[in-house]
């Protein structure tokens, strides 16, 4: 599907929008590929658009924006921030619209938008069967990425926004550290918290590495390129919140055991023998490394956890962190008022 010709020269005119200097004060909004045949390869990735709902976010100029639109989808929904980028935007819905499509623009932050009830309820799929004709692509800001991302994959669990229609694809644009975090393995140096979350509720694969300098204005890394497909059944049964606490404490210390990670879900006064019994409930070797630790693994060390605060309910609320804020005894000193006056 192509575009009025003298529409996108216009657009895509980079003189006439001077888009070198206005993308170089377009801080913490990701980056923009300027080479017309790899946004399409990196289009390409996200599978068949035909007749698809589209939602992008941080389209910018709309660079990958006009290869989605090329792909022919029945819907194309844009989330942008900075309303800098409307005039372009504006002109693409036109010229989208004149042959049919259908563009809408959403100026927010994406963390704001609600998309449970944005798409037409007959695209709706069950969990178990094929993915739905709705597709999540994203040029994400690195700033948010990891946070957002962890956004998603709790609604995932949850099968709310975009996946209360079932199992919603993404292709998604990291950091490279990022991307390749997220499809780590046990046992490699990048494993992590963003790994194992995203493997347990997706399948994450990198599907191709960009150069900095193919993006405008140029970041000092190179980007990675994710496609995320949710499982039908995800690799635990645990809950969001219960799961994420767990993974989060186990890579608190990377380079030390994992025994010693797990310890700080506990209170000091029971930490060593409450972490030594959650790891023979989980039948686990203490002296296992955090990246040594698969996704069958975590989920038995939250299994042990659980089956802790269910016998102690007074441990489930503790905090490390939190009980790390409070002044050490060796910085306060003991006073006695004897009068006072109101």
């Amino acid at each position: 599907m192509m575009l009025p010709t003298e529409i996108l020269q216009t657009i895509f005119c980079a003189k006439a929008l001077n888009v070198t200097n206005f993308l170089s004060s377009y801080h913490g909004q990701g980056f923009h590929a300027q080479n017309e045949q790899l946004i399409d390869k990196i289009i390409k990735k996200a599978g068949n658009l035909a007749e698809s709902h589209v939602v992008e976010v941080g389209p910018g100029p709309g660079g990958l924006t006009r290869s989605i639109i090329r792909k022919g989808p029945k819907q194309v929904i844009v989330v942008e921030k900075d309303q800098r980028f409307k005039p372009t935007l504006d002109m693409l819905a036109d010229s989208f619209s004149s042959i049919n499509g259908q563009m809408n623009i959403i100026y927010d932050d994406i963390r704001n938008v609600n998309m449970t009830s944005m798409f037409p309820m007959e695209e709706k799929k069950n969990w178990d069967d094929e993915c739905p004709k709705i597709h999540l692509i994203g040029n994400l800001p690195f700033n948010v990425s990891t946070p957002l991302i962890i956004q998603w994959l709790r609604q995932i669990s949850e099968h709310t926004g975009p996946w209360a229609y079932g199992r919603t694809k993404m292709l998604l644009t990291f950091q490279k550290e990022v991307a390749e975090r997220l499809v780590a393995e046990p046992c490699q140096d990048q494993r992590c918290r963003l790994s194992v979350m995203a493997q347990t509720w997706t399948s994450p694969i990198l599907r191709i590495t960009v150069p900095g300098r193919a993006f405008l204005p140029k970041p000092d890394v190179d980007v990675g390129v994710v496609t995320f497909v949710p499982l039908k059944k995800p690799r635990t049964a645990h809950s969001f919140d219960l799961f994420e606490k767990v993974t989060r404490h186990v890579f608190s210390f990377r380079q030390k055991y994992s025994i010693k990670c797990v310890a700080t879900l506990f209170p000091e006064y029971c930490r060593e023998e409450f972490a030594d019994l959650t790891y023979k409930l989980a039948d686990l070797d203490p002296t296992t490394r955090p990246t040594q630790l698969t996704i069958d693994d975590i989920n038995r060390i939250a299994t042990a956890y659980k089956y802790l605060t269910e016998k102690h309910p007074e441990i489930a609320s503790f905090e490390y962190r939190s009980s790390h804020r409070i002044l050490p005894l060796k910085y306060t000193k003991i006073v006695s008022i004897s009068d006072y006056v109101e």
